[in-house]
């Protein structure tokens, strides 16, 4: 079947079954590789996307259900140039290692940030805990996540100054 989707603000099309996963969809059709595929039973995290600004794990959701949905994948947080704050942030704080989880985690960090702003680091560990890191014990990913909710506020403000 033919399945279109938005992602990225962007309208895609591919052909696959009734059957496939979104994941599958995202790297196999689309070439949109920054969604990883780990575990095969929904519990790793790593192919967290942002479904109408929801995380949502890609491997459990059908590719079709997507449709009239927009989707966002992690090479869809840029923009213009500039890397998402929870972006900036991992680099800075030093959020990831071997990367596996790292898209994943930045998705449920953008949505964390969206709905709440200025959450605490038990706030930031709630919102992850549905992702599994083998490598960092995750004391640098909440450093990141509050390193881009800092930033943000500050960007806010110089805003408002602004205006």
């Amino acid at each position: 079947m033919q399945i279109t989707l938005s992602i990225n603000g962007e309208t895609r099309s591919a052909e696959a079954e009734p059957r496939t996963l979104l994941v599958h969809v995202l790297r196999d059709h689309l070439d949109l590789t920054g969604t990883h595929w780990g575990c095969d039973t929904s519990n790793c995290g790593a192919c967290v996307v942002l479904v109408d600004g929801e995380p949502v794990k890609s491997c459990t959701m059908l590719a079709a259900m997507a449709e009239g949905h927009e989707i966002t994948t992690v090479e869809g947080l840029a923009r213009d140039g500039e890397l998402d704050p929870v972006q900036q942030g991992f680099f800075e704080e030093h959020g990831l290692q071997c990367g596996f989880c790292t898209p994943g985690m930045m998705l449920t960090a953008r949505a964390l940030l969206n709905e709440n702003p200025n959450p605490s680091d038990e706030e930031i560990r709630v919102a992850i805990s549905g992702q599994i890191c083998r490598c960092t014990g995750y004391a640098n990913i909440v450093r990141a996540v509050r390193w881009a909710a800092e930033h943000e506020a500050g960007a806010t403000a110089g805003e408002e100054a602004i205006a």
